[in-house]
């Protein structure tokens, strides 16, 4: 359906649920049905997903902090029977990398957050690299194993967990973060530079994430209700992160500081891309 859309009416769609509008509101600005946006986002979502998997290889990073973020489909997990979860409902994670020098996220992955999910986006991410990588990550049981699993003693892995001041009962409503008391850095394999470990530029990542995805954004009703059309919108939102979106530090995407593109990608080029599918 979404076929019968002008090529610009689609980029704007697109240029839209890139920057966090809903898709009801879309359709409002737009006069498109919401379905028909639906259909939109999740076969551009699909086309950049595959981009991005085919681009990101053979990458010259250093360092990768990763991290994990939580949503849902269709329901919370609390409220969760057994059949609901044969259904694909409840929790689900997204698991990122970034390198903190050229900003890029060259992996991701959406999943439970169990030891399966873990080592499979580590294995995709150790499979983009050429070079020995530090490591940097939270304190996420199923990471260590995982890491010995896919590099063995071939990296430098750190990770640093940091301890929060238990809340009042009143403050745990809220949904301020807690205040940090503790942090501690540990050396899991190699010889990780410990003043390099930190997880602080891809936890600021998560939260761009956040602001720019209906789907991510707490307390609202615009959470997925398929798994499907979770990895569609996150494949269209790093596509956009990575390709399109300029970085203020870097001065550039960061696709073109770790040299996987030349110049800068436009929404209308994610658009196209499911043109060639």
């Amino acid at each position: 359906m979404s076929n019968r859309l002008s090529f610009d009416r689609q980029t704007a769609i697109i240029s839209a649920l890139c920057e966090g509008s809903s898709i009801r509101g879309i359709s409002r600005m737009m006069d498109t049905d919401k379905d028909t946006i639906m259909d939109l986002g999740r076969r551009v979502g699909s086309a950049c997903t595959k981009y991005l998997d085919e681009r990101m290889v053979n990458l010259g990073c250093h360092r990768l902090e990763c991290d994990e973020f939580w949503t849902y489909i269709f329901r919370k997990e609390a409220r969760c029977q057994p059949e609901h979860f044969a259904q694909g409902h409840g929790d689900a994670y997204v698991f990122t990398a970034l390198d903190p020098d050229t900003k890029l996220i060259p992996a991701f992955r959406v999943g439970r957050r169990d030891y399966v999910n873990t080592n499979l986006f580590l294995g995709d991410l150790a499979s983009r690299l050429k070079y020995r990588i530090q490591l940097s990550s939270d304190g996420l049981q199923h990471y260590a194993p995982a890491v010995e699993t896919v590099w063995g003693v071939g990296i430098d892995y750190g990770q640093i967990v940091k301890t929060y001041e238990s809340p009042e009962q009143a403050e745990q409503r809220k949904y301020s973060p807690p205040k940090v008391v503790r942090v501690s850095k540990s050396v899991i394999v190699g010889s990780p530079d410990e003043e390099q470990i930190s997880t602080s530029l891809i936890e600021k990542s998560n939260h761009t994430a956040r602001m720019h995805n209906r789907r991510l954004m707490r307390l609202t009703n615009g959470f997925s209700k398929k798994l499907e059309n979770l990895k569609a919108a996150m494949g269209l939102w790093f596509a956009y992160y990575n390709l399109v979106k300029f970085h203020k530090t870097i001065r550039c995407t960061p696709a073109m500081a770790a040299g996987v593109e030349r110049s800068p990608l436009t929404v209308e080029d994610l658009v196209f891309f499911s043109y060639q599918q």
